[in-house]
């Protein structure tokens, strides 16, 4: 297949831990990649935000990032962008009539309002996956919700536009259908984690003079729920709690590391809170392997890869029960859910895994498993080119099916 994918805020390219890369970043990127290594052709689009930016780059796991004008060329946060949308559109539609892909998957809402305006007039099949909704964010964050006022109603359009929505978890399917889309539209395809970065590392005897580590990990805002894990560790004796997450590795200007360090001053742990800043993809499997248990303690989170990358890893994970967490942690088995959000629910699941080392490392055994059975990327690859391909016209269906039997590609239709 010929496949466009549209990430208009969130390039593949882009280094994480801003404060509008992370999550999207990692997966447009890597589902971009195993989808190369599954035989298609693959064109990433987003905003060009720098005047260096070239018009387009072969990134190298082989997939196309095209750098299409839209507004000023400079970062811009994507709360702001939806302005811009309607110039971004145009430069898809100029590409696409060029140059017509098979099927275009938009990643976040203003991409797919951005893919449906281009899409429309030229007939191309068009999935989206949201990966946060608004109406989700505006229940949890209520008057601190930055996003446009019109983002749930213009959600609704392009749900209801779209030949296809891919969910990243169940609660985002209940969202939907709730929205009024059909559930026979809607299919969940996880996220992915990268097996062969995040992977356990060798056992290693225990050392009886080290004290616990709980690591958390995530964007520096006040949604991921920091303050909670430092509430919570004043009643976690002789335990460090690690933050890592921040637009630099210094952070002692940022304004949330700031009202951190004072919540944990008022706590009586700043000697046992360190804030590390931003730590780069490629250091964090030590920094996750490092942890006795991984901190996930967030208001709300519409997937999180953390808990997925942890438990690659052999961690154990202690996250709130929301949104995606309750699909990829499994309550008793690869970590602890926890349904009451106070410091004293969270403080309890942390003393009852440090305190028993057996339970730790079944549970790490069991998360690692999960990880590889279910969330690696060539399986989220293969489940997201089932959906892709099920719209195609039937004489490209015919004709992938066509290039499966010389054994160059999987050309069955199975159901999702």
């Amino acid at each position: 297949m010929r496949i466009a994918m549209v990430s208009e805020h969130a390039s593949p390219l882009a280094a994480l831990g801003g404060i509008d890369a992370g999550g999207q970043n990692v997966h447009v990127a890597a589902l971009a990649a195993a989808l190369v290594d599954r035989g298609h052709d693959v064109s990433v689009f987003t905003r060009r935000d720098s005047t260096d930016l070239p018009d387009d780059v072969t990134a190298p796991d082989g997939y196309r990032v095209v750098h299409v004008p839209a507004g000023p060329p400079a970062p811009i946060a994507k709360d702001d962008l939806l302005p811009f949308m309607g110039d971004f559109a145009a430069g898809l539609s100029e590409h696409w009539t060029a140059d017509r892909p098979d099927v275009v998957h938009a990643h976040f809402w203003m991409s797919g309002l951005a893919t449906q305006l281009a899409a429309g007039p030229l007939a191309i099949p068009t999935v989206v996956t949201f990966r946060a909704l608004g109406v989700v964010k505006k229940r949890h964050q209520g008057t601190r919700d930055t996003s446009p006022l019109s983002r749930t109603k213009i959600e609704r359009l392009i749900a209801r536009s779209a030949d296809h929505v891919i969910a990243t978890c169940s609660d985002e399917v209940t969202e939907l259908v709730r929205m009024g889309i059909p559930r026979r539209r809607i299919s969940v395809v996880p996220c992915g984690v990268d097996l062969e970065q995040f992977q356990p590392a060798a056992i290693a005897s225990a050392d009886p003079t080290r004290r616990g580590r709980l690591v958390a990990v995530g964007r520096l805002v006040p949604r991921k729920g920091f303050d909670l894990a430092i509430a919570a560790l004043a009643s976690v004796p002789d335990t460090e709690l690690i933050i890592a997450g921040g637009e630099r590795s210094d952070v002692s200007d940022d304004a949330e590391a700031k009202r951190l360090r004072q919540i944990a001053v008022a706590h009586g742990v700043a000697d046992r809170v360190r804030l590390v800043g931003q730590v780069s993809h490629e250091s964090m499997p030590d920094l996750l392997r490092s942890a006795d248990v991984v901190l996930c303690t967030p208001t709300y989170e519409p997937f999180g890869l953390v808990p997925l990358e942890a438990m690659a890893c052999g961690i154990p994970v202690v996250a709130t029960a929301v949104g995606g967490f309750l699909d990829t942690v499994i309550d008793g088995v690869t970590g602890v859910l926890v349904h009451r959000r106070t410091p004293a629910a969270v403080a309890d699941a942390v003393r009852r895994l440090l305190a028993d080392e057996g339970r730790r490392t079944g549970y790490g055994m069991s998360a690692a498993d999960r990880a590889h059975a279910r969330y690696s990327w060539e399986q989220i690859a293969v489940d997201t080119e089932r959906v892709l391909r099920s719209l195609l016209p039937e004489p490209v269906v015919a004709q992938h099916a066509e290039m499966a039997e010389d054994g160059t590609r999987d050309g069955r239709l199975d159901l999702v």
